[in-house]
């Protein structure tokens, strides 16, 4: 239990693509309500790819107020310094390298195929890609810059636990910077480690080692909460959905299935950690939401849009889930 007046609270914000971050910015201010304090102090913070970059914004002291105002552009300081525009590199990759991202990961996933997770196996297969993510070192750079560093490991902050997932593009071994005994990594680092997609962007290069998005192995990541000792954790997952609706467009509807399969590894994993006396809160994109997000994630023209419309529904999905509790109570 908790030795302070507020339950011992992690947050965990998933891998989405530009959209994924739009739409768990919108959810950010109906989970800061329901909280006693910031979101921004909570002990632990997990990030996986796009969720790394809210992550650390956060961490990084700016305001869930600040987050929105950004989306809008119209926010000041560090984190108007660089627009979403910028980091956005448009909906389409560039043309990759035509020779596989890993032949190293590729010749190990061969000669063991079981000892490995099976989207870790396919992205060393996928062309090497050509994307680079400049525009969001500098923007993580620019809040680090605001923020009070950790006197231990100054290239961190202070707030509390940050742990940035990505995935060591030679070994597939998942790998959670921010954490102890993890492999030194400075902030900015780590999120574009966790945000480089195989095939779209050129893995994330760190003391010598290859990193790619943490999404390949886990799009949330929540398992590694288990031995956290948190009493409470809220998860934002924009590739999951509790309630995926129907769409009559092939594209999507190939979308669905694979935002099916990944909902089932949410549950199960939610129900692993409830069964460990943690209260987990999950909010995921509902119809409305995936209305607007359409099929591509990273298509940065939705992007405003997807923004505005996850305000609405998740303050609406936290208020019915409220209605329950209480009138079950």
């Amino acid at each position: 239990m908790s030795a302070g007046p507020f339950p011992r609270t992690g947050l965990v914000l998933g891998a989405g693509g530009v959209l994924g971050a739009a739409w768990m910015t919108g959810a950010l201010p109906a989970v800061q309500e329901r909280l006693q304090r910031t979101l921004n102090d909570v002990e632990v913070i997990v990030g996986t790819s796009a969720g790394s970059v809210v992550g650390a914004a956060l961490r990084c002291g700016i305001s869930v107020a600040e987050m929105v105002a950004h989306q809008r552009g119209t926010a000041g300081g560090a984190i108007g310094q660089i627009s979403l525009d910028d980091v956005a590199d448009g909906p389409w990759p560039p043309v990759p390298r035509p020779y596989p991202g890993s032949p190293r990961l590729a010749l190990t996933s061969f000669l063991s195929p079981l000892s490995m997770h099976p989207w870790v196996t396919a992205s060393a297969w996928l062309p090497r890609g050509r994307g680079n993510h400049r525009a969001l070192h500098q923007l993580v750079d620019a809040l680090h810059g605001q923020a009070h560093a950790h006197p231990s490991a100054p290239h961190w902050v202070s707030r509390g636990d940050t742990w940035i997932v990505a995935v060591d593009y030679d070994s597939g071994r998942r790998v959670i910077f921010g954490q102890d005994g993890s492999p030194p990594a400075t902030l900015a680092d780590a999120v574009v480690a966790s945000c480089s997609i195989p095939g779209w962007y050129a893995p994330a290069l760190i003391h010598g080692r290859r990193y790619v998005d943490g999404g390949v192995r886990s799009p949330h990541s929540l398992a590694i909460l288990a031995d956290a000792g948190l009493e409470e954790v809220w998860v934002l997952a924009p590739m999951a959905s509790l309630e995926i609706g129907w769409t009559f467009r092939p594209q999507e509807r190939l979308e669905r299935r694979v935002r099916g399969l990944i909902t089932a590894a949410l549950l199960r994993e939610v129900r692993a950690l409830r069964a460990r006396g943690v209260r987990v809160n999950v909010l995921t994109p509902g119809p409305e939401d995936l209305a607007v997000m359409g099929a591509n994630l990273m298509d940065p023209r939705r992007r405003l849009t997807v923004f505005e419309t996850s305000l609405l529904t998740s303050a609406a999905a936290l208020a019915r889930a409220d209605s329950a509790l209480s009138a079950a109570a």
